[in-house]
């Protein structure tokens, strides 16, 4: 599975760092964190479905994200329940997001109308645990994201970038 992710500063991977003691009661805690904006699926190879984001994100701007505090999905589309992340605020990045639907189309339940931005933490816990975490404050984060990075699932790493307001 390929898709376009927003990759997050030190700050954002810090405050993560940060909570990881807390989210030790949870089976899956991520180590790696990102902000997806479009999984672009595995039907065709990684070449075509980048030449394919590009085109359509040539004129998209750059755009600032927040990371504004910390939520969970108690009931998630996909996966083990809970899910604990880092919420994130930013209307250009819901727009590219809408842009890459246009173009590749919504992944029903997660994208489109459905798709909330956020940081994955951790996964398959305890709702108590969840909202413990979540009741917790953090230093919001904003930053300005020019490039989206492509992301090979299968190997869990990017694989190239589409630059934003060139």
């Amino acid at each position: 599975m390929y898709s376009c992710n927003v990759a997050v500063p030190g700050r954002v991977r810090r405050i993560a760092g940060d909570l990881y003691p807390h989210l030790a009661s949870f089976a899956d805690v991520r180590e790696d964190h990102s902000i997806c904006v479009k999984r672009l699926g595995d039907d065709e190879p990684y070449k075509t479905l980048a030449d394919r984001a590009r085109t359509v994100l040539a004129d998209a701007p750059a755009f600032e994200v927040a990371v504004t505090g910390i939520d969970y999905f108690e009931t998630p589309t996909d996966g083990t329940d809970p899910v604990v992340y880092l919420a994130v605020e930013s209307p250009g990045l819901v727009q590219v997001h809408e842009t890459l639907v246009e173009a590749f189309g919504a992944l029903p339940g997660l994208e489109g109308e459905e798709y909330v931005p956020h940081v994955t933490l951790a996964r398959d816990g305890e709702i108590a645990d969840a909202e413990r975490i979540a009741e917790r404050e953090i230093e919001p984060v904003t930053w300005t994201v020019s490039e989206l990075e492509f992301t090979d699932a299968h190997h869990d790493h990017a694989i190239g970038t589409i630059p934003l307001g060139q």
